[in-house]
């Protein structure tokens, strides 16, 4: 039975279908309300002259489909099985960016912590947060208002002391036995829920019972501390109870295409400010159909998310769009409007973003240099990272089977290379071919005194190498450090924290290009100090074996040319002036050739 045939023995019934190749493949899904309906369309002659169209039946071997109950049902597995299969035929989703939460673990001694994946693991998880530094701000709050900490330190076992974040109160300490009890961190947990939750009445009123309490019970250096954080927590609830009574929370999405490459912008608009920009980019639509385009997207934005505005402007209508807002203000539980601007104020910002579409193409597609600030922000965003690193240090081992190892460590500062800070080291306690031993003694070395940290400390390597270097900084009592790797066969990057979450960016992206950049140049430093290194001992090999010729004077030769190089090259003469005439001509006429024999 060909696919024409079995699309009109379809239900007509809402539902999913599915085409798949020759391989038994999905290659493209859809939706339907009437299933026989929609995919007989398919096979008019309008719809094969259509480049897309025609290309996906001529490549289509099997049909598939399932009914549901309704079109909102059908709306909700079309996303889910695009997610799942990813079908080179749909519109999907491509994106650097993914906006943080605030995580708070489900652990006896919970803790908070910013991430942006969303996992079934018991914790109790609080966002989007716009602009994206918003979710470290308020993680920040929590750790010198509640003590409640973001540290991998392991509570499953006892301390003997606790770190620094303890000593300068951030946490309460309950790694070490004695410094807090369980109800105290209880209570301080239970604090950092509703704030979290944004119950800053209900926050408010327990810390004034508190602080009463203690002022009867004469612990006034307590009372005071909570009257300050009281203080703060009215302030906030002061300025959300403003900042709600000025605008609705408006998400407007504009594009600039030349296909196949499409920019799309994304502005979020928050109690009527422009908080945050999200940018996405495709390089595989050749038919480029504006309203198809945005009824995929959409969905794909949205369904998925836990918190929706209640406007969202787009720059064309499409098919769903009464469907996809029913859908969505179901979700929210309040009404969501998708509308197109015309005219006025909102057709303005529309325009605005439209504009910030062309110049997001024109900087990926026409490969135009972004500034350092935007370089720092765009990696903070793809790594997510607490801050925008200023200074990056990057770490590479080099060796030959084991022999003469050494480590470069490379430091990228505010936009550019800053080879004045470039380090060299020569691996001294590891024995062998060990790469993680290696990487372990070299970080140890850098970080043991008061040498300030970076912003972000880069291995080069996968996660052994990340791991070793981790397991180095926790021994130094360093335990809040940005850490990441990148593997070189997949150009995968690792974050320390969040492994099992390899970031996987695409080959235009500034940030990868950045952090191969001063990859590749920590590698290329440690290889030019390894060759210089096994040089310098074949050489000593060499000389030392002539008579007269002793360490000392290699070591003399290598100091004053600087290379071995330089010293085989040099002339009797000019050896003359470092060592003598005496051992300059022992060295010259051992490289001279053997006479020939007859």
């Amino acid at each position: 039975m060909d696919l024409r045939e079995k699309a009109a023995q379809l239900p007509l019934l809402p539902g999913v279908y599915l085409y798949k190749d020759a391989a038994n493949a999905v290659i493209y899904v859809g939706k339907a309300k009437n299933l026989r309906s929609r995919v007989r369309n398919y096979f008019s002659d309008d719809r094969l002259a259509d480049m897309k169209t025609g290309t996906l039946i001529s490549e289509a071997r099997d049909l598939d489909y399932i009914v549901v109950d309704n079109e909102k049902e059908a709306l909700a597995l079309e996303n889910n099985l695009i997610k799942q299969y990813k079908p080179r035929y749909n519109i999907l989703l491509r994106d650097d960016k993914t906006y943080p939460y605030i995580k708070l673990t489900a652990e006896k001694y919970p803790r908070v912590y910013v991430t942006r994946r969303l996992r079934k693991d018991g914790a109790t998880y609080y966002g989007p947060y716009f602009p994206g530094n918003l979710a470290y701000r308020i993680v920040h709050f929590i750790h010198r208002s509640f003590l409640v900490p973001s540290c991998k330190v392991d509570f499953s076992r006892k301390h003997t002391h606790p770190c620094l974040q303890y000593h300068i109160k951030r946490c309460l300490g309950p790694c070490v036995e004695g410094l807090t009890t369980d109800a105290a961190y209880a209570i301080a947990v239970a604090n950092a829920k509703l704030f979290l939750e944004g119950r800053h009445r209900d926050l408010a009123r327990d810390l004034r019972a508190r602080m009463e309490a203690a002022s009867e019970d004469l612990r006034f250096e307590e009372a005071g501390a909570i009257r300050d954080l009281l203080a703060t927590v009215e302030e906030i609830e002061e300025k959300q109870k403003m900042d709600a009574a000025e605008g609705d929370d408006i998400d407007i999405f504009a594009y600039y295409a030349e296909p196949p490459l499409i920019a799309v912008n994304l502005f979020h608009l928050r109690r009527g400010r422009i908080v945050d920009r999200r940018e996405f980019f495709w390089e595989d639509q050749l038919d480029f159909i504006p309203q198809d385009f945005f009824s995929a997207l959409i969905k794909q934005v949205y369904l998925d998310q836990q918190y929706i505005p209640t406007l969202i402007h787009m720059p064309v209508e499409f098919e769903d769009l009464e469907l996809l807002s029913e859908t969505l203000s179901e979700k929210r539980g309040r009404k969501v409007e998708i509308v197109t601007p015309q005219r006025g104020q909102k057709k303005a910002m529309l325009d605005l973003v439209e504009t910030n579409a062309k110049h997001s193409f024109d900087a990926r597609f026409r490969v135009l240099k972004p500034s350092s600030k935007a370089i720092q922000e765009a990696m903070q965003d793809a790594l997510n990272l607490p801050e925008p690193p200023k200074r990056i240090e990057c770490f590479d081992i080099s060796h030959i089977q084991g022999t003469d190892k050494v480590a470069s460590m490379v430091v990228w500062e505010d936009g550019r290379m800053k080879k004045s800070d470039y380090r060299k080291f020569i691996i001294r306690t590891v024995e062998g071919n060990d790469d993680f031993a290696s990487m372990r003694e070299v970080v140890t070395r850098r970080y043991s005194n008061d040498t300030p940290r970076p912003d972000l400390i880069l291995i080069d390597g996968g996660l052994g190498q990340l791991h070793a270097a981790a397991g180095a900084l926790e021994e130094l009592g360093i335990i809040n450090q940005s850490v990441a790797s990148i593997a070189k066969r997949e150009e995968w990057i690792y974050v320390l924290g969040q492994e099992d979450e390899p970031i996987i960016l695409d080959r235009y992206s500034p940030v990868l290009h950045l952090v191969q950049t001063v990859r590749d140049e920590a590698h290329r430093f440690a290889v030019t100090f390894h060759r210089s290194r096994r040089n310098a001992s074949r050489l000593t090999s060499e000389l030392t074996q002539i008579e007269g010729i002793g360490e000392r004077t290699v070591q003399k030769l290598l100091r004053e040319f600087g290379s071995a190089d330089r010293v085989t090259s040099a002339s009797e003469e000019e050896l003359a002036k470092v060592i003598g005439p005496a051992a300059a001509k022992r060295i010259s006429d051992s490289q001279k050739p053997a006479p020939a024999t007859d």
